[in-house]
């Protein structure tokens, strides 16, 4: 039993160190004016090109602190990447939690029109929880596919439910929300049926005071369905502890969700669905064929299958450790999971957090994209391979 464990531990390096050539790297720490580079998300434009972006985080690796938005761009499917533009430099402040979009059904902008939004904070996470601090809601457009971004438009009075008004009059909501974050990785658009056009966010938030193993956490999205003119909220999870949330869209109107346990419990991902575009929930779940180390998902619809949303989902594929970054897919919208591709993992035990976060791309009808942070936060580097 020892020599098959030690044969297929051999058989798994190989593999990844014959592969490594094939991870391009996309930021890297200590370079381009930031210690460290967190939170991917990338999209792919109409003419092509690929966006990726991540949180430019200056001093060290905190999540407080002076972080910036960045992003680059790729106009060879990845092979090679700009030099890094800075998107939102919030002074000393927090921008980050990217999650980009692009709307292709704006009839008043046929080429499309690329959202991203994102989060700023003014105090650590644990203080925001104690009401000590704000985390607002921004976003951001580019009408010619990222080349030129508009001012920034705060949309917090309608995606968050603070009781902060030292932070600003208005933020007086009863429901007392208090951190908040952005999925993050990309958001998404429905693209036919009843909800055509809608523009889907998963965020998370946490309500009241501070609880053990983060059960004041719950999951929701917020969507728009005029083309970003307003925004509503969704109706949150009722699992204590949900937390970040990626989403994908299903067919006849569905929507599925997939979500971090923040309690930690149970160390996998939690599955919600929707049938009405992500306006409530109907479903909730823990999933035990997508094990999960308390760590961030991606979730991508790959075009459908009789009748049937294909997905891609990624993750850190390890209970324990955010190790092993694995995309499986489903050709049940969710329900089985029936293929894993192993994307890349370490044997080694001082590197206990070898891959974390990720975001999906569809490059085209047979191949993916993976932005996936690797090597314990050391750089964010982007992946294909064929999923067919």
């Amino acid at each position: 039993m020892l020599f098959r464990i030690s044969c297929s531990l051999f058989f798994l390096f190989l593999y990844y160190t014959l592969h490594a050539q094939d991870r391009i790297p996309v930021f890297t720490s200590g370079q381009e004016g930031h210690a460290t580079y967190r939170i991917p998300a990338i999209l792919q434009v109409p003419n092509g090109d690929l966006l990726a972006f991540a949180e430019g985080r200056v001093k060290g690796s905190a999540d407080f602190g002076d972080i910036n938005l960045v992003f680059k761009r790729s106009s060879d499917r990845g092979k090679s990447w700009s030099s890094l533009e800075t998107l939102v430099d919030y002074d000393s402040l927090q921008a980050g939690n990217p999650a980009p979009v692009v709307d292709l059904l704006d009839p008043a902008h046929p080429q499309g029109v690329v959202y991203l939004f994102y989060n700023t904070g003014n105090n650590h996470e644990y203080e925001v929880r104690l009401n000590q601090g704000i985390r607002e809601i921004w976003v951001i457009k580019s009408y010619d596919l990222g080349a030129t971004w508009t001012s920034p438009e705060n949309i917090t009075t309608q995606v968050h439910r603070p009781n902060h008004p030292a932070a600003n009059p208005a933020y007086t909501h009863p429901a007392d929300w208090r951190h908040y974050a952005n999925t993050p990785g990309h958001a998404i658009q429905i693209a036919e049926g009843r909800y055509k056009g809608r523009l889907f966010v998963a965020a998370n938030h946490s309500v009241g005071n501070p609880q053990e193993h983060f059960r004041e956490y719950r999951a929701h999205g917020f969507y728009s369905d005029d083309h970003g003119k307003s925004y509503r909220l969704s109706e949150s999870l009722t699992f204590p502890g949900s937390n970040e949330s990626t989403a994908a869209p299903l067919s006849q109107d569905r929507l599925l969700m997939s979500v971090r346990n923040q309690e930690g419990t149970v160390r996998q991902r939690i599955l919600t669905y929707s049938s009405d575009g992500g306006a409530t929930w109907e479903e909730e779940y823990f999933e035990a064929q997508l094990p999960d180390p308390v760590c961030q998902g991606s979730l991508l619809a790959l075009g459908k299958e009789k009748g049937k949303m294909v997905l891609a989902h990624s993750n850190a594929a390890d209970p324990q450790e955010r190790n092993h970054l694995t995309v499986k897919l489903s050709w049940d919208e969710g329900r089985t999971w029936n293929r894993s591709i192993p994307i890349d993992a370490t044997s080694d035990p001082k590197k206990s957090s070898w891959t974390a976060y990720s975001d999906l791309v569809l490059l085209d009808r047979d191949t993916l994209g993976i932005l996936y942070e690797r090597d314990n936060y050391r750089e964010i580097v982007f992946y294909t391979f064929p999923w067919q």
